[in-house]
């Protein structure tokens, strides 16, 4: 099979195979494309569905997100995982805000000067938003390319295959976005890690692997981590009450989540050194860059402390204080008294 007819096969295969997806329909704008394939990795397409709607009814655009506080990007991430790509995604949209026109770069280079944006997002924005020629390389295309091509079970990512699959597009920009897609949909789809359906491929006559007899693969495959008992569990339980909650959450009420208080409390420091949850002043916990809402006795003290500008100015005997400790981890290895309990909140959420 010469350099462009595996990708003239699967083109076609594709016109006819592919799924209707919103990010690949015609008018899809970049920034469309881009949330896309920040929410895709390591997600599957059927949790990314809904979760993509929403956003973009809310976020249309960069400006709308930039707008906005980063902790309701983690709001509305839900339950996709991996909720740091939410504070991606939002720098990346202050980001192109700044830009003149508010638009994404068109470029590869200009795509990874955005923060969070690594090559293979720069890549796929260039290819499948701008319809550039451009190699985009996930673990889907490298195990096609590794079977079709090569003749092995499967490979790791490495940068030398951004050459080898280059010479598989077509010289034409266009059909190189639509070979691009293709391949990826082929390993999404039909040659699969675990159970490829070799019978319905359209590479299956000239397949190499197949040829060879397909081969296992040289090394083990390394099992995904497990999921129960882990930090990340608790991490989710613990943002998921934040998420579902509109006023701020106690420390009891989070202590109810998980019952070992060590690991609980490592979970949540865990989430403020990721940027999730951010100390407020008084022990408290809220979005980046929320503002402390004042509770009842500190409004009360304020408004006389309006009344008294002189002995406030001064800072003499007279002056206020605003009744704010300076921020503290939340300590879950004991339970709070009611006199000392503390609240812990999204980025952007307000203390009561």
């Amino acid at each position: 099979m010469g350099n462009t007819e595996l990708a003239d096969t699967l083109t076609d295969w594709y016109a006819g195979a592919a799924r209707d997806l919103p990010w690949r329909r015609p008018a899809v704008t970049p920034w469309a494309v881009l949330v896309s394939e920040v929410m895709l990795q390591q997600t599957p397409v059927a949790r990314v569905l809904p979760v993509y709607a929403a956003w973009l009814e809310r976020w249309p655009t960069p400006a709308d997100l930039a707008a906005d506080a980063p902790g309701e990007a983690v709001r509305l991430w839900g339950r996709l995982g991996y909720p740091r790509r939410a504070l991606r995604l939002h720098a990346a949209a202050v980001a192109v805000a700044q830009r003149p026109g508010g638009e994404l770069p068109r470029t590869v280079l200009g795509l990874l000067a955005l923060p969070g944006v690594g090559d293979y997002t720069a890549r796929a924005v260039a290819a499948f938003a701008y319809r550039q020629r451009v190699p985009v390389v996930d673990t889907n295309v490298r195990r096609v390319v590794a079977r079709a091509v090569e003749g092995r079970a499967d490979a790791p990512v490495t940068r030398r295959d951004l050459a080898l699959v280059e010479q598989l597009l077509p010289v034409e920009a266009e059909a190189a976005a639509t070979a691009s897609i293709a391949l990826m949909e082929l390993g999404a789809l039909v040659c699969t890690a675990r159970a490829p359906r070799c019978p319905t491929c359209p590479l299956r006559a000239t397949c190499a692997w197949a040829a060879a007899g397909k081969p296992e693969l040289d090394s083990p495959v390394r099992r995904p981590q497990a999921w129960a008992g882990t930090d990340r569990q608790v991490r989710g339980r613990l943002l998921q009450v934040l998420r579902e909650s509109a006023a701020p959450v106690a420390a009891e009420r989070l202590a109810s989540v998980w019952d070992e208080p060590i690991q609980r409390a490592r979970a949540l420091d865990g989430l403020v050194g990721d940027g999730l949850v951010d100390p407020l002043p008084d022990g408290h916990y809220g979005l980046p860059g929320s503002k402390v809402r004042q509770s009842a006795p500190a409004r009360a003290r304020s408004r006389q402390s309006e009344a008294l500008p002189l002995a406030r100015s001064t800072g003499g005997a007279s002056g206020m204080s605003t009744g704010l400790a300076s921020p503290r981890k939340v300590n879950f290895a004991a339970s709070p008294s009611p006199s000392t309990s503390t609240t812990t909140m999204l980025p952007g959420s307000s203390v009561p």
